[in-house]
Parts: structure tokens; sequence; C-alpha cells
């Protein structure tokens, strides 16, 4: 069933970089970092292709990648700060979220947000979300988008150069990303239990 609807997403992504060039690669990249989970690893190594078949032109590609990312990034920024911080005092108990927790993270992001966003744009699965939290804690904008942009472009350069690479053998890089998307899901689900765990333990402590 997962790879059915991969197989229409490839589809869809193939039809709107086919029709739209560098447009449809800015929108794509864009709705990918606001939080929409479609492959980035279909969308840039795809327009690595149209590169190869003398289509599209390699660095500006890459640079369009990025810039969607950026405008994606920005939009999932925004929804962080102005909704997320008031949506997760509210709710946030009930994923056992507290207001410790928030006061951790926006330390975490005061003292590490670069190198977290940066890094956070490299890793599959992770590289769409990471723009909220960082919303959330208000990261210093100026350096947000910096940072966005530098992991970003180095993301699109090594996708566009994987789908040149490999020429019309590119679905190859989507077996390769499934299988690592996979992987870093459960870790995530690994870190969610621990993050229970770890809250369940905390309130027998208190009672």
């Amino acid at each position: 069933m997962a790879t059915k609807i991969l197989g229409i997403i490839s589809l869809w992504i193939i039809g709107i970089i086919s029709t739209l060039g560098y447009g449809g690669v800015i929108l794509l990249m864009a709705i990918e970092s606001a939080n929409i989970p479609i492959p980035s690893e279909i969308i840039m190594t795809f327009a690595g292709v149209l590169v190869a078949r003398g289509v599209l032109n390699f660095y500006v590609v890459s640079l369009f990648g990025a810039i969607g990312c950026v405008i994606g990034s920005v939009v999932s920024y925004y929804l962080g700060m102005w909704g997320g911080r008031p949506f997760i005092e509210k709710y946030g108990k009930y994923v056992l979220i507290s207001h410790h927790d928030l006061n951790i993270s926006e330390k975490w992001f005061t003292k590490y947000g670069e190198l977290t966003v940066f890094f956070g744009r490299l890793i599959p699965v992770i590289r769409t979300f990471i723009s909220f939290p960082a919303g959330i804690t208000k990261m210093n904008m100026t350096r947000f988008v910096i940072y966005s942009f530098l992991g970003s472009l180095i993301w699109s350069i090594l996708l566009t150069y994987i789908g040149f690479r490999l020429g019309e053998n590119w679905e190859e890089i989507r077996q390769i990303f499934h299988g690592l998307d996979w992987i870093i899901l459960v870790l995530i689900i690994l870190g969610v239990i621990w993050w229970i765990a770890r809250h369940i333990k905390n309130s027998r402590i208190k009672d």
C-alpha cells in the first residue's frame, strides 16, 4: 500500500516539474518544508534527471530547491510562532509536554538553534518539521533563514547531483531513502516511547 501511494506521489511530482520546470521545484520544495511530508528525494533527483537531459540547469535547480525550502520553512516557522506555543500550553499535557519542556526547548534553540536547523535540513523526515519548533521557541529569524538556506542548499545540490548521475535509473534513490525514512521513523517512535516512560517515572516520583 505504501509503495502504491509513493508511486502516485512520484507521478504527481514528475507532472508538476515537467510542466512548471524551475517553478515546480520551488513550489514542491516549499510544500515539503511546510510540514507536508512529500519526498524531496524524489523532487530534486528527478530535477537532476532533467539536468542530465539538458532541460534544466544544475546550479539554478539547486538554488531554486533551496529557495523553495526556505519559503516553506518560514511558513512553518510562523505557524509555530503564532499558534504552536499557545496550542501546546493548552493541550500539551495530553501528549506529556509541559511548560518545563517548552522552557528547555527554548534554551536549546537559543544555544544550539543554528546547528539544529542546519543539520535538521539534512535529515529525511526531520527536515520537513524542524522549522516548527524553531518558530515555537522564537529562534532569531535572520539566523533561522541563513542556516535553513545553507542546509537546504547542500541537500538540494546532493540530490540534484544524484539524479544527474543516475539518469533514467534515478528511482533507485527513492528505494534507498524510503528505507532510510523507515529507520528514522523507528528512531522517532523509540524516542516517543522514552519520552512517555520518562514522564510516567517523573509523575510517580512526585506522587
